[in-house]
């Protein structure tokens, strides 16, 4: 199969406007230059169609009917629909939102720091372009299997009910948003190596979120999160990324220098988080 065409790239578009649907453009600081919008609110990212990782030959196909990984992926989802209502599903459902600037607060308890277009304008700026990278580096392998969601094989509704007409369309293997929480924390953990383990496991529960909200297997996460690592490598091999990567990292510097801290809700985040059922197989690699 031919790498992702600019033909493909375009096409994939159809599918992930829903991915990022309803997305309104973000106030932009004035210091920064005019990025193009793929669509209101979704800024063109920093791979050229020919970067982007091809998904379809790099991840493997999602587990066959009747299958050891199947039963695991189902038995998983049995135990994640305990949660229903509560605080951990009402963070999946948190999690589910990736609009700006929602989706700016997702790491900022984890970075101990304020994410925004105020105090950080270029790390907000980062996250936006490298969502659209990870994101669509997903689609190869999404339109290829066309694999169903849980909600539509069990007849459970997810935690975004409002979602499920167009995700039905939307193929659930691998996760975007795993790909890209865990984009969103490789990139983050390297700002800021001092945080590194609660931004990288952040980045984890990001993406397991998905598997609470009852929209995606496990398996789909977890090859979601390979997809985000390779959007990454990818994305060092751009030079406009890798300075944007410095101007983010000075303005983290000036921001603890100053002594800034999140000012977010980091311990409900936080319990929220860490209620699970018990004995649920969480399992490292498939």
């Amino acid at each position: 199969m031919k790498r992702f065409s600019c033909l493909r790239r375009a096409a994939a578009l159809v599918f992930v406007l829903p991915f990022f649907a309803a997305c309104s453009p973000a106030t932009t600081a004035p210091s920064l230059a005019p990025v193009a919008e793929l669509r209101p609110g979704i800024l063109q990212g920093y791979l050229s169609p020919q970067a982007v990782p091809n998904s379809l030959a790099l991840v493997s196909p999602p587990p066959t009917q009747g299958s050891a990984a199947e039963a695991l992926d189902r038995a998983i989802n049995e135990q994640v629909l305990t949660l229903r209502e509560s605080p951990r599903w009402q963070q999946a459902r948190r999690d589910a939102e990736l609009r700006f600037p929602a989706a700016a607060d997702v790491f900022s308890c984890a970075l101990d720091l304020p994410i925004n277009t105020e105090q950080t304008p270029q790390l907000y700026r980062l996250l936006r372009r490298s969502l659209t990278d990870a994101g669509f580096a997903t689609y190869a392998a999404k339109n290829h299997y066309q694999r169903q969601r849980p909600f539509m094989v069990n007849g459970q509704a997810s935690c975004t009910p409002e979602q499920e007409n167009y995700l039905r369309k939307d193929g659930s293997f691998p996760s975007g948003h795993a790909a890209l929480g865990w984009a969103w924390a490789l990139i983050l953990a390297e700002l800021a190596p001092e945080r590194q383990d609660a931004i990288l496991a952040r980045g984890r529960a990001f993406g397991q979120s998905r598997v609470v909200c009852n929209v995606h297997w496990q398996s789909d996460v977890l090859e979601g999160r390979a997809v985000g690592a390779a959007a990454v490598a990818a994305l060092h091999n751009n030079a406009e990324f890798t300075q944007a990567m410095q101007a983010a990292r000075v303005e983290l510097s000036t921001l603890r220098s100053a002594g800034v801290t999140s000012p977010g809700n980091c311990a409900s985040e936080a319990q929220a988080l860490s209620d699970l059922p018990d004995e649920i197989p969480w399992p490292a690699n498939r």
